[in-house]
């Protein structure tokens, strides 16, 4: 079977994804910014194994073979769905694979935020030592602090007991309350209102496209922290911009951006008080064992006529 694995590999990468040839899958690594190579590869490509890279509409009607279109990941706003199902071809996704490494880079992000990490490594560089006052005001801890967290999935599942063994105080919003929640509901108002910091866990479709826009940062506790590990869409990037400038927004924690990657222009880039990383929260080794184990299962399934893990679409 010929698979096409749309993403970057460097060696380590590379190395396992060449392991799968014992399986039958011939695996072809296709970098996201080489539109030739991916050109070449279409033709014959009868798996798409998609990272974050867009699968188009065009992308699929330049491949006739495609069978199979596999996220490696959850969110599936970056593939054209439409497209996939006028050709009846099945979209998988891989829920809880990446949990516990975004759970962690959410932690991280919320404690280089609080604790000014970014600031404090520029000035370092720059031949401060412990930096001035101004640099030293606003910091503060996780400790006795209220953590919102917008969605309750796998990853806010995974923070909640963290965050509380840390002091916190958890709340979390979602569509249906969940009685065996370790955190305290609220509604998406009453959560704003009530959280130090906001922590973003849903995926992007048309009901929460921006829905932390002005008038939703306008309801947030004045020095609030933002962080969002979940997609760029979710915010209004431009009020977000606005608030992290006049304080209303104390500082935010982002590896998602509206546009990827961003133009190193965005302002977004050039404030003090954003810690920001390339979408790279799922981005670890474990998260590819686990990820390519069920998306290389999904494939046996496919030559199988077996029914597939996950299919979304």
């Amino acid at each position: 079977m010929k698979l096409v694995f749309h993403d970057d590999a460097g060696p380590d990468l590379a190395a396992r994804l060449a392991g799968f040839a014992a399986q039958g899958l011939r695996i072809a690594i296709c970098p996201p910014r080489d539109d030739a190579a991916l050109t070449a590869l279409l033709g014959e490509m009868e798996v798409l194994w998609h990272v974050l890279s867009p699968c188009t509409g065009a992308m699929i009607a330049a491949a006739p073979r495609l069978r199979l279109i596999q996220k490696i990941g959850v969110g599936v706003n970056t593939i054209d769905l439409d497209a996939a199902r006028a050709r009846a071809i099945p979209v998988c996704n891989l829920p809880g694979t990446n949990a516990a490494a975004v759970a962690e880079m959410t932690l991280a992000l919320m404690l280089a935020a609080t604790r000014r990490l970014e600031r404090f490594g520029a000035a370092l560089r720059a031949g401060a030592w412990t930096g001035s006052g101004t640099l030293r005001d606003g910091i503060g801890e996780l400790g006795g602090r209220t953590v919102g967290l917008v969605g309750y999935g796998a990853i806010p599942q995974a923070l909640t007991p963290v965050l509380a063994a840390l002091g916190c105080r958890v709340l979390y919003t979602a569509r249906t309350r969940r009685a065996a929640a370790q955190a305290a509901w609220r509604d998406l108002p009453g959560l704003l209102a009530e959280s130090d910091i906001v922590s973003l866990h849903l995926p992007l479709e048309p009901a929460t496209a921006q829905l932390i826009d002005a008038a939703a940062i306008a309801r947030m506790k004045p020095g609030a922290v933002l962080i969002n590990t979940a997609r760029g869409g979710l915010v209004d990037q431009a009020a977000l911009v606005a608030a992290l400038r006049s304080g209303k927004i104390s500082a935010a924690g982002l590896d998602v951006f509206a546009t990827e990657p961003p133009d190193p222009a965005d302002p977004l880039l050039a404030l003090p008080n954003v810690v920001a990383t390339p979408h790279i929260a799922w981005l670890t080794r474990d998260t590819f064992a686990r990820s390519f184990a069920l998306a290389a299962e999904n494939c046996r399934r496919l030559a199988a006529g077996e029914a597939l893990l996950h299919r979304v679409a």
